[in-house]
């Protein structure tokens, strides 16, 4: 069951570690919501519980930070705003609270699964694929009504709860993104829940990446030019217009529609015909199209054709006036339903996408030991960027998870090469519930003893996102790197080892830079 899906995105600036805030199970927040559960963490290091109101004898989903402050503000502020959006196909945020050595959010607990664990049974039917999209667009309409954006729908924040409901929980709304990537990301939704695969790896939208949980998340099939294979190219029985559909909101060469026009359109494909007679299977509004009286002459965008008539136009607008006037609660002004048109092929790239985010390459390698006298943990550090998970840098076995009560720790290295724009650090794992940290640093000192020693006390005054503990999944993701900062060393550090039958140990798989 996830509450927060594994594959958020968040950014934010996370403090140095404290221990004091830490929640426990049995304790009352606010004399009012009591932690029954730790569910998991999110990537940004945030503790997710199972709770329950005591007031209201309802379940409630908790998602908390220590220490508060300054650094939960962009989290309290997003909550504030996604409270005053109510939709049917939205978490409901219920409470903010800043106790300064920590902060909480308080919302509803949505008893299901995220659209990344259901696809990881076998991609989806169209139908079940286009409700779900429907089902998101219709979300994005009403948060955008209100001026604001999601900023974070992916697979891990698109829920289905056990009743069929889909909802999107986990806003950022921190003004850092844009309605149109919000419209792009449900193409994503769209393409990933047909294919089981994730199309933003080399190009992603803000959290949207491939880069977490991609050992849950293939990557999109491309070909020698990194172009993605369309959804019927992946997998038998994708309708046409479907596929059509899809690979259009994915164009960073045409703009998407409005998010409501959108909603009215997927709206328009998840009626069964035999339900509404008046609606001909003729396929989706295409947005390269120019509006007129007559039919457009057909273009093409991409290889595929394109076509759109002014009855389909007024079907939609019917339709996505209906949707944006119960979005809105019956507002005077419903949304614009007008589609928008491709923009002019001589625009510059930097108009109509944002700037690439891929894989970065890794110059250097190694294991950081300090507490070792023998050293005999360093071999196999290149096994973490080879590309294959089946290799791993394998830890000792200890005794105890704090690695047999000898050693404060021990971690990977990792030499950029030159100082680069860093988005996120994936590192998948062998086992589950490992402890660790991500650290950057300026020093590169030579591989001893003494130059390990020196390298962590300089390294762990400054940390990256918020630490893991006992994380109960395989795949860590770091975020909350300095947008405007340069990075070339950083230092994944264990500071806990799961259990085997043999011990404590744990394997290092593969660690992911992600940036520009």
């Amino acid at each position: 069951m996830t509450q927060v899906g594994e594959g958020q995105e968040a950014e934010e600036s996370a403090p140095p570690v404290m221990t004091f805030g830490a929640p426990t199970a049995g304790e009352i927040l606010a004399e009012r919501y009591e932690l029954v559960e730790h569910i998991n963490n999110d990537s940004a290091g945030r503790l997710v519980w199972r709770g329950v109101d005591v007031v209201l004898r309802r379940p409630v989903a908790v998602v908390l930070r220590y220490p508060g402050g300054d650094s939960a503000t962009e989290m309290l502020q997003a909550a504030v705003a996604a409270s005053r959006v109510i939709h049917p196909n939205l978490v409901g945020v219920y409470d903010a609270i800043d106790e300064a050595e920590r902060a909480y959010v308080v919302r509803e607990w949505v008893d299901g699964q995220s659209l990344r664990e259901m696809v990881a049974d076998g991609p989806l039917d169209p139908g079940r694929a286009t409700a779900i999209g429907n089902a998101a667009a219709s979300a994005l309409a009403a948060v955008h009504a209100t001026g604001m954006v999601h900023g974070n729908m992916h697979p891990g924040t698109v829920m289905i709860s056990q009743e069929g409901r889909v909802v999107l929980a986990d806003a950022r709304t921190d003004g850092a993104d844009s309605q149109e990537n919000d419209v792009r990301a449900v193409g994503g939704i769209l393409y990933f829940a047909l294919t089981g695969h994730w199309p933003h790896a080399e190009a992603p939208l803000r959290g949207a990446t491939a880069g977490h949980g991609r050992a849950a998340i293939p990557d999109a099939v491309r070909d020698a030019s990194g172009a993605i294979a369309a959804p019927r190219q992946v997998r038998a029985g994708v309708p046409a217009y479907l596929d059509d559909l899809t690979m259009d909101l994915l164009d960073a060469g045409i703009a998407p529609p409005p998010s409501d026009v959108l909603a009215a359109e997927l709206g328009r494909l998840d009626i069964p015909i035999e339900e509404e007679p008046y609606l001909e299977p003729a396929g989706p509004l295409r947005f390269a199209a120019e509006t007129g009286d007559e039919p457009s002459p057909l273009a093409s965008v991409g290889g595929r054709k394109v076509a759109i008539g002014i009855a389909g136009l007024l079907a939609v607008a019917l339709v996505g006036l209906l949707i944006g006037i119960s979005a809105l609660g019956g507002d005077d002004e419903p949304p614009q339903t007008e589609p928008v048109a491709r923009p002019s092929s001589s625009a510059p790239a930097s108009e109509v996408a944002p700037a690439a985010t891929r894989k970065l390459s890794v110059s250097e390698v190694r294991i950081i030991d300090p507490d070792s006298k023998l050293r005999d943990e360093l071999g196999g550090a290149e096994k973490v960027i080879d590309g294959d998970r089946d290799n791993a840098w394998d830890t000792d076995t200890y005794t105890q998870s704090n690695f047999g009560n000898r050693k404060s720790g021990m971690g990977v290295w990792i030499d950029l090469g030159e100082e680069r724009t860093v988005k996120s650090v994936q590192v998948s794992l062998s086992a589950t519930g490992a402890s660790a940290q991500l650290f950057t640093g300026k020093t590169d000192p030579p591989s001893t003893s003494a130059g390990d020693k020196l390298l962590f006390t300089s390294y762990q005054k400054n940390p990256v996102g918020q630490p893991f503990e006992e994380h109960d999944g395989t795949t860590m993701t770091f975020n909350g790197f300095d947008a405007d900062a340069k990075y070339r060393f950083l230092l994944f550090w264990l500071t806990a080892l799961p259990s085997n039958d043999r011990g404590y140990q744990v394997g290092v798989q593969e660690i992911t830079v992600q940036g520009s």
